[in-house]
């Protein structure tokens, strides 16, 4: 992979870097595709407990890149949108990842950036960590990226970053619901790596459960087909070897198998 770096330690930890430092990790459309190709290798890699998505240098990734946007401008409507249906496509696949996803910001993130930040699960940010939605600076607005900062932020702070283009750091970005975590970055890595330790110690099924019941139960009135599925689900959860393992295993005050090498 060109302009990707990635990592699978022992632990099931998969370390993917944004590797375009000379233009601040910026996408264009072979970034894009082997984003697409990586995220669709991995998703049923059991192996994989947790994905770190990060960038490589100073910044997580800056957006467009200027050649790639100069080429999108001489293409026609068609070739536009079929470009953008391929940012989007990416995009939902890193957003259903069966297990748990962490974007480790460690500097600007514009644009399309944000748009991966949104996507994950957790986001945490160091000192360095910046964002800007800035589209309409150039007439163009946050499309693709806009399901996952609306649910990321809310829709009245997603007017916010969309309409006035503030470049916000990590306090406010933490404030608005951007970033999950912001510390020094003196402390960023071990910021990051206590939250592995959290995942680690979860039920690798019951995790990747987890994830899609709050897909399914977001946005939806509670009714009597909700009630019914989520009863559904936790009975399930229960008679699964491991939620017996786990709940054996915290009756008797010792380590379900899954923690026994954390």
């Amino acid at each position: 992979m060109k302009n990707l770096i990635s990592k699978l330690d022992d632990r099931g930890v998969y370390y993917l870097t944004l590797n375009r430092p000379n233009v601040m990790n910026a996408f264009d459309e072979n970034l894009i595709e082997e984003l697409d190709n990586v995220l669709s290798d991995i998703s049923n890699n059991q192996k994989i407990r947790v994905l770190v998505l990060t960038g490589e240098g100073k910044a997580f990734s800056a957006g467009g890149d200027l050649d790639w946007m100069k080429r999108m401008a001489n293409l026609s409507y068609e070739e536009n949108h079929k470009d953008a249906m391929k940012l989007a496509v990416m995009l939902k696949k890193l957003d259903r990842l069966p297990f748990p996803t962490i974007a480790a910001v460690n500097g600007a993130a514009f644009g399309g950036g944000v748009g991966l930040v949104s996507a994950c699960d957790i986001a945490i940010g160091n000192e360095y960590a910046k964002f800007s939605l800035s589209e309409v600076r150039l007439g163009l607005i946050p499309a693709t990226i806009s399901p996952y900062v609306v649910r990321a932020v809310g829709s009245r702070n997603a007017r916010y970053l969309f309409m006035t283009s503030n470049l916000i750091f990590s306090e406010e970005a933490h404030h608005l619901g951007l970033l999950t975590h912001h510390t020094l970055n003196n402390n960023f890595d071990n910021l990051i790596e206590k939250n592995i330790e959290n995942i680690l110690k979860g039920g690798p099924e019951a995790i990747k459960a987890s994830k899609d019941l709050v897909f399914y139960v977001e946005d939806k009135k509670i009714d009597e087909t909700v009630m019914t599925e989520t009863a559904k689900r936790i009975a399930d959860a229960r008679a699964t070897d491991e939620g017996k393992e786990g709940t054996n295993a915290f009756l008797n005050k010792i380590k379900p198998g899954w923690q026994k090498n954390d």
